[in-house]
């Protein structure tokens, strides 16, 4: 018997708690349509690829859906630092560079993107063996069509042969013209097909051929860990101290609510800071993590990522009346930017997803944090990405401070 009282206890107090029972039974159906959205165009990968100098043939057996290949004229100067092809890569954001020099082929890969480096490679694959495909069919043709004319000539030269050993008399004008071509060693028909380049040469920019999807997803994971544990902390101690009554008994001195805010937001920021170092050298020592760019570049985008994260789990922690409740925020706010992160492209998704992706912090955090490790960005060409991350700062802050007053009425 107590124990179907202990049933009905938590029974009661869970139909009693709306919060609870929507986010048990409305955050699943929201995740799973999300995905479902979200990986309706996930196979669909694209890739752009910058050629120069390249048969046309080859060139028309690599179109495949969903490459984009973009002809480059031959280059009018003599430079040939090997800086060129990256400035063609970076500065137009292809993903591959193809190029061909005396027979053979020279492919640089950005390899920020293992599905993009896929796409390219397996096209030019097939390109190639469609091609020598074709040419092993047009010189069986041509053998074919020379034992044909083989084959005439003996017959001729056999006819001949029995018309002089019957003694039949005649002038002869010669051979006929087949064996004459016989006796030269080919036909004077025979087509002449173009040699396709079979040697290839691949290099990357990031990474190498060895690399892993996981390097890929190295530059998005770091800003997401970090964002994770900085807003889960962050929120459920504040919501400590408020529910255990030390924030009341904290707001009996003289202080205010600002400083409140900015006393957890510089406390945290300087764990965060700690944090993001350690984070940042495990990738770098252990997974041994290729930064092309600046590494005070990525400190510095973790850093606003982590004070996204602060200020962000501050204001939900307004919201939330227990941890408990805190916690049920997370596959509301937190799961779906790690889907809109980068670890599916954001390009592949339907128009209102992308919208939706703009207005998540981490959307911006991790695309400039892998523009700095797979394409080496410097601190102009990631400025836009901060000035958005602390634009979501300077709101999350302004929001706190407003939730503060309204709901712990202080």
């Amino acid at each position: 018997m107590r124990t179907i009282a202990m049933i009905r206890r938590i029974l009661t107090e869970l139909l009693r708690d709306k919060r609870t029972l929507a986010l048990m039974f409305a955050a699943p159906l929201l995740i799973l349509t999300l995905l479902y959205f979200l990986f309706q165009g996930a196979g669909n990968t694209s890739a752009d690829l910058a050629v120069q100098s390249v048969d046309d043939d080859l060139v028309s057996a690599m179109q495949v859906d969903g490459l984009h290949i973009h002809k480059i004229p031959e280059r009018q100067t003599t430079d040939q630092s090997s800086n060129y092809t990256e400035r063609i890569i970076r500065d137009n954001d292809y993903a591959g560079f193809l190029c061909q020099n005396d027979g053979s082929l020279h492919l640089t890969l950005a390899g920020a993107d293992e599905a993009q480096s896929g796409l390219i490679l397996e096209s030019l694959k097939a390109a190639q063996a469609e091609l020598s495909g074709k040419a092993a069919s047009a010189t069986i043709a041509s053998q074919a069509a020379a034992l044909t004319q083989l084959e005439s000539t003996v017959a001729a030269l056999t006819s001949r042969l029995q018309t002089l050993s019957g003694g039949r008399t005649g002038t002869s004008t010669g051979l006929p013209q087949a064996s004459i071509d016989a006796k030269g060693g080919e036909p004077t028909n025979r087509p002449s097909m173009a040699t396709t380049p079979s040697s290839v040469t691949v290099d990357y920019l990031y990474g190498s051929k060895h690399s892993t999807f996981f390097d890929t997803l190295v530059p998005i994971m770091m800003g997401f860990v970090i964002f994770f544990f900085v807003f889960l902390i962050s929120g459920i101690s504040l919501l400590h101290e408020r529910t255990t009554g030390t924030l009341a008994r904290l707001l009996a001195t003289p202080i205010r609510r600002h400083e409140i805010v900015n006393g957890y937001l510089i406390g945290y920021g300087i764990v965060a800071i700690v944090q993001t170092a350690v984070v940042v050298g495990y990738t770098i020592v252990v997974f041994k993590t290729q930064i092309l760019g600046n590494v005070w570049n990525v400190l510095l985008l973790n850093l606003m990522i982590a004070g996204t994260a602060l200020t962000l789990g501050l204001l939900v922690s307004a919201f939330a009346a227990t941890e408990f409740q805190m916690m049920q925020f997370i596959p509301i706010v937190v799961i779906p930017q790690i889907f809109f992160s980068g670890i599916i492209p954001v390009a592949s998704m339907p128009g209102w997803l992308r919208t939706i992706a703009h207005v998540t912090p981490l959307y911006w955090g991790s695309r400039a944090m892998s523009d700095v490790v797979e394409k080496g960005a410097n601190l102009a060409q990631i400025a836009p990405n901060l000035g958005v991350l602390l634009t979501f700062i300077l709101v999350f802050l302004g929001l706190n401070i407003l939730a503060m007053r309204k709901y712990r009425r202080i």
